[in-house]
């Protein structure tokens, strides 16, 4: 082969493989009913599952959707059937929802006991938003350990227990704030928090909230200050520093109460004033990661 051959045919494989990239999508998870909790179980919360269930034409079974996986699985096949699911891994295309369904349909065809390695990125095909059922309402359940990994019988086992246990001390107290639909108190180098996945689009919010944090209302309570927010898959998540001590069950009343200045920020239709402007000009440039 010339080299003027070889190298169009180099070009023409960087034309087939550019064909197969996945685009990207702002806010993958776009229209399931668990949106912000699963935007909540792949960014801030340590160790949780979902159950979500396939519609009739992927079989219509049951799986679980879980933070993390052992070494990073992508996914696995328990002993005793169940597929597991990471929200939580290294593999990002650019599409997260695609990533996860291709996590899961690789773990139907697994053999018992075996799971599937980080690897390469997936190719275009379907989401979750294509392969669930979507009269199925998954919940989600936090946990204080990686105990979903294990079948009962492996529960019964010394190494499997060590295992979750030593995987344990890197999590980090979270728990659900009752009451509050997708807000999580959490205990980190000594300090509490509160991290809130909104539901609306990420620039609707930082647009309300720039009216409450000009009109000096964005701090929970007396000592819970508003330190910022942060963009994750298309939505908002505000982070307040709480009183020391404070637990998750007396954060019901101050966020039911930022609901409702929410609520009436958000239905505010007018453009922002100036300083309304320089707030959110001041929230986006200081995100916080947390």
């Amino acid at each position: 082969m010339s080299k003027k051959n070889r190298q169009r045919r180099r070009d023409g494989d960087r034309k087939a493989a550019k064909k197969q990239q996945i685009p990207f999508v702002a806010r993958p998870f776009a229209g399931l009913p668990a949106e912000p909790d699963l935007v909540a179980m792949m960014q801030i919360i340590p160790a949780a599952s979902m159950t979500v269930r396939l519609d009739a034409d992927h079989g219509g079974q049951e799986v679980q959707l879980v933070t993390l996986l052992p070494e990073l699985a992508r996914s696995l096949k328990r002993a005793d059937g169940r597929v597991l699911v990471a929200m939580q891994t290294t593999v990002r295309s650019g599409d997260a929802s695609r990533d996860v369904a291709a996590a899961l349909l690789e773990a139907l065809d697994l053999e018992p006991g075996t799971g599937l390695a980080p690897s390469g990125l997936p190719e275009p095909g379907e989401r979750l938003q294509d392969i669930l059922d979507p009269d199925f309402t998954p919940s989600i359940d936090v946990r204080e350990s990686f105990d979903f990994w294990l079948t009962a019988e492996q529960a019964e086992e010394p190494e499997a227990l060590r295992i979750v246990e030593d995987a344990k001390e890197g999590i980090a107290p979270t728990v659900p704030v009752p009451g509050v639909e997708h807000a999580y108190w959490c205990r980190m180098n000594g300090k509490e928090f509160v991290r809130w996945v909104r539901g609306e689009d990420e620039d609707a919010f930082f647009n309300a909230f720039a009216r409450i944090h000009a009109a000096r209302e964005s701090d929970l309570e007396e000592g819970a200050r508003f330190l910022g927010a942060f963009r994750a898959c298309g939505l908002a998540i505000p982070v307040w520093e709480l009183v020391p001590g404070t637990e998750a069950e007396e954060l019901t009343e101050p966020m039911r109460a930022m609901a409702q200045r929410l609520e009436a920020a958000l239905a505010d239709g007018a453009p922002l004033d100036a300083e309304a402007r320089r707030a959110k000009a001041g929230i986006i440039s200081r995100q916080v990661n947390l």
